[in-house]
Parts: structure tokens; C-alpha cells; sequence
């Protein structure tokens, strides 16, 4: 039972959710350099300059997004 006048801010759950992400999204970025393929798609732009190097990775981005997606769909029917 919560006191008296103290109440729960409305945008909590979704702050706790992005504070999970973050962490997530971090450790996924670390592992992908493990996955073969990954970052080394056709699509995926590299420019390499004198000492710039830009690194795109425009196939790789969409690859992930339409994983995730589907990941999503998947437990979304479940739930």
C-alpha cells in the first residue's frame, strides 16, 4: 500500500524499459563483431581515406531490424 500523496510517475515503465535496452543494444554490439557475416554484408558501405574511415552498415542494419521484428511478432502472439 503506498502512502498517502506519493504517486508513480506515468512515463516509469518506459524509462525502465529503455534502461534496459541501452545495456542490451551494448552488448549486442559487441558480440556481433563474433557473428561471421555480420558487418561484411554487400550492402554494408566502408570508406577508407587518408585518416578517416566511415563505416555504414546499411544491410547489416536492416538484417537486424527485420530479425528483431520478426522476434518481436513472435512473442507479441504469444502474450
Amino acid at each position: 500500500m503506498r502512502a498517502p500523496g506519493r504517486r508513480v510517475p506515468q512515463h516509469l515503465g518506459g524509462l525502465l524499459i529503455v534502461a534496459g535496452l541501452v545495456p542490451a543494444a551494448g552488448v549486442l554490439v559487441l558480440l556481433v563483431g563474433r557473428i561471421p557475416l555480420i558487418g561484411r554484408l554487400p550492402g554494408d558501405i566502408y570508406i577508407k581515406k587518408r585518416n578517416v574511415a566511415v563505416y555504414v552498415p546499411i544491410a547489416t542494419s536492416i538484417l537486424i531490424s527485420i530479425i528483431l521484428a520478426l522476434i518481436a511478432g513472435l512473442l507479441g502472439r504469444r502474450g
